[in-house]
């Protein structure tokens, strides 16, 4: 029975080299010479950090052009709130991993409203969507890719 998985996955490697990348177009700035604001990469995201919020807002931009010259989607970046501590203005960005189960609850919900003649099942931080024919489950994709998510979704595992 053919079958494919939803999942929402970030390849760590690129996100790497987009931070790498902002930096680089950071320290080549004119507007932020003698500035000090920078982007850091650790285990539980980026976090920037600027003298102004309209700077802050800035570097936002300039990570979100390298996550898009690297093709990750920018949807992936989870804002948590400023932070001000002494006279710079800090914002932590979260990546997101995975398919929350509200998410996957509502993925299923639509494939089963779309009377499509496929079965999706729940795994883990995953999606499974199954059918008998493939034609069904590339309706699925094309239903899924249509549909304005707030996560990026990734289709993967084809098999027939």
């Amino acid at each position: 029975m053919p079958s494919f998985d939803i999942v929402s996955e970030i390849d760590m490697h690129e996100v790497t080299n987009a931070v790498d990348q902002a930096k680089r177009e950071l320290g080549n700035r004119w507007d932020f010479k003698n500035v000090e604001a920078d982007i850091e990469l650790d285990d539980k995201g980026i976090t920037i950090s600027a003298e102004q919020e309209f700077q802050l807002e800035q570097l936002m931009d300039m990570l979100r052009m390298a996550f898009a010259k690297r093709d990750i989607d920018a949807r992936a970046l989870a804002e948590n709130g400023e932070s001000k501590s002494g006279k710079l203005v800090k914002q932590h960005l979260q990546l997101k991993q995975g398919i929350e189960t509200d998410m996957a609850k509502k993925i299923v919900k639509m494939i089963k409203d779309g009377k499509l003649k496929v079965q999706a099942s729940i795994e883990g931080d995953k999606v499974r969507v199954k059918g008998k024919k493939r034609d069904d489950l590339q309706t699925a994709i094309a239903l899924l890719k249509e549909a304005e998510l707030d996560i990026p979704l990734q289709f993967n595992n084809f098999r027939d």
